[in-house]
């Protein structure tokens, strides 16, 4: 504050006050300004690859999963490292895991009832809370890539089947056969599937039949996804999906609907969810948590892991999550058998894990 003299101001006095003022307000305005846009050393980077009931896997198939989950932590630290966005970082590490055929996104997408993969993706940004999201499509390589440009290039948030392909053909991103993305594993997953419907339908009753729910549980949720912080002091998140083995009629999930699969805001924190979508449609599961932070005060921790105890599983879903808030902290929340996932903070020391 400036206060003058007592007594009548004139004109030079008027003028010497004003002058003050401005160079006042100009100091301040610089120092707000300094304060909002300087960067920091602090970033962080955590992923996951999804969870269900993952059972022990022989050391090739697990040393396959770690190495690719260490390869994505890796191209994100390096963006993160360099001065890059939040945003660039959580896109770079889920086209790797899209990339791969060892996870239900991308190319190791699962089949639907009728033999087709079709794939969702999300994207949200924690500054502004833009977000972007495709859903239903099958020929786009890289659903990720579609999803922030659907935040970048529309006014819209989500794009689906047939007008999300064009839009991407359109913008330019990599468009493939659907053949790219059958992968033979994912399919005898859908033929045993089927199998035991019709046996279901059928009335066998010779024990052979198994309950059609713990088939579904038997298979791996294989749902990819990221959330990170850059050095700006931003937030960002996505997911990715094939969505479930056997899926019929145009389903859709968590994964590309902003605030149940996919959050991010820079006053709590960035999430991705992975599990049964359904119960993380219900509870809004990925806002849930940046809500328990806001209101109730809880660490990431401790709302990722109210989220996914006590209201998702609340209603008997099975899955995970992953959070970050803006300070670094991470969560790495399951109540299923193992969930594929690690992280990376700014020493550069990335950890893997599958298993609780």
């Amino acid at each position: 504050s400036y206060t003058h003299p007592p007594g009548k101001l004139n004109l030079p006095g008027k003028l010497l006050l004003m002058k003050k003022l401005i160079c006042i307000m100009l100091l301040c305005s610089t120092a707000v300004q300094a304060q909002t846009q300087a960067p920091t050393d602090n970033f962080a980077l955590v992923i996951h690859g999804g969870a269900g009931k993952i059972e022990k896997m022989s050391p090739e198939r697990e040393k396959a999963h770690l190495d690719k989950m260490n390869e994505a932590l890796q191209k994100g630290y390096a963006i993160l490292n360099a001065g890059g966005t939040s945003l660039d970082a959580v896109e770079a590490v889920i086209r790797i895991l899209e990339d791969s055929p060892l996870f239900n996104a991308g190319k190791g997408a699962v089949f639907t009832n009728d033999g087709k993969n079709e794939l969702d993706a999300s994207i949200m940004e924690g500054k502004g809370m833009n977000a972007g999201a495709v859903a239903g499509v099958r020929t786009i390589k890289n659903p990720i890539t579609a999803a922030r440009k659907v935040m970048e290039g529309t006014p819209h948030v989500i794009l689906t089947g047939r007008g999300a392909e064009q839009f991407a053909r359109q913008s330019g991103l990599e468009i493939v056969d659907t053949s790219y993305f059958r992968v033979e594993e994912q399919w005898n997953q859908l033929l045993e599937i089927q199998k035991q419907e019709k046996l279901k339908n059928s009335g066998d009753t010779t024990g052979s039949v198994k309950p059609l729910d713990t088939i579904f549980l038997d298979m791996k949720f294989g749902t990819v996804g990221a959330t990170a912080l850059d050095k700006h002091g931003n937030l960002a998140a996505g997911t990715s999906t094939g969505g479930m083995t056997n899926k019929r009629f145009g389903r859709v999930g968590d994964s590309p609907i902003i605030g149940a699969g996919t959050y991010a805001k820079n006053a709590t924190c960035a999430v991705s969810c992975t599990g049964h979508g359904e119960y993380f449609i219900r509870t809004s599961a990925a806002h849930e948590v940046s809500v328990l932070m806001e209101y109730k005060g809880l660490t990431v921790n401790e709302a990722a892991k109210e989220m996914i105890f006590n209201k998702v599983g609340a209603l008997g879903g099975e899955g995970g999550v992953i959070a970050l808030d803006n300070k670094g902290n991470i969560a790495m929340q399951f109540n299923t058998l193992g969930m594929f996932r690690g992280y990376i903070g700014k020493d550069g020391k990335a950890k893997v894990m599958i298993y609780k």
